[in-house]
């Protein structure tokens, strides 16, 4: 701009380069508050074992059913976590059902016909509540591995829907590490590297040696937040 423009449109152009940068600014930040986003808990596939008759004992310790004397077979785990949205915030009183295969690879399930030992001392469903902090524990026992199609083999996972009114319901699957399938599961591979990251969990030997510790926090999608 040259200095010999009138006065008037000098400070013309200095009050729009003002509101540029103040735009910019702006425009900085919130790409910088969309970054500072949590990743969504990745979706995943229900599976065709997902309960559909009704059991008396639907608790969050999978390891025993009421009025049984003995209890599960298999490693004992106990899986822990936070609900959270997509900014931080805690997702209080949602609802969790969990399900999984015993510890040789089987669903208490119509559908599993498979010639494999059914653990009678295994509740294999529980569904669970979030307190009022989000915050989540359930007992089970680490599943076994088992054919998927006969052409390849899952990896030990426990099946997660969660749902609460506002939030996009959620069904999703968590794996172990350390485990070899993982890397041949063709669902997980469907994935992003990060995205498996999300699902994958560390297991570790609680202080009293009673059971695996390991942590799960999920995200889930509030209605009416951009994420793009």
């Amino acid at each position: 701009m040259s200095l010999k423009q009138p006065l008037w449109l000098r400070r013309r152009f200095l009050k729009i380069g003002a509101f540029g940068a103040t735009s910019l600014l702006f425009c900085t930040g919130f790409r910088r508050s969309d970054q500072s986003q949590s990743l969504l808990t990745p979706q995943q596939t229900e599976g065709p074992f997902f309960p559909t008759q009704g059991q008396k004992d639907v608790d969050l310790d999978l390891t025993h059913i009421h009025g049984h004397p003995n209890k599960a077979k298999g490693t004992v785990i106990k899986v822990s976590g936070r609900v959270t949205d997509q900014l931080g915030q805690p997702v209080a009183l949602a609802l969790i059902d969990v399900w999984q295969a015993n510890s040789y690879g089987k669903y208490h399930h119509e559908l599993d016909q498979r010639r494999v030992k059914i653990d009678e001392n295994f509740q294999g469903w529980g569904t669970i509540q979030t307190d009022d902090d989000g915050y989540y524990h359930f007992l089970s026992i680490k599943p076994g591995p088992y054919p998927a199609d006969g052409k390849w083999m899952r990896p030990p996972h426990v099946h997660f829907k969660v749902a609460k009114r506002g939030y996009r319901e959620l069904t999703t699957q968590m794996y172990f590490s350390g485990e070899s399938l993982n890397q041949k599961d063709l669902l997980l591979l469907e994935l992003s590297e990060q995205e498996q990251k999300l699902l994958i969990v560390d297991f570790e030997q609680d202080s009293q040696k009673q059971y695996l510790n390991g942590r799960f926090d999920i995200v889930l999608s509030k209605i009416g937040i951009d994420t793009a």
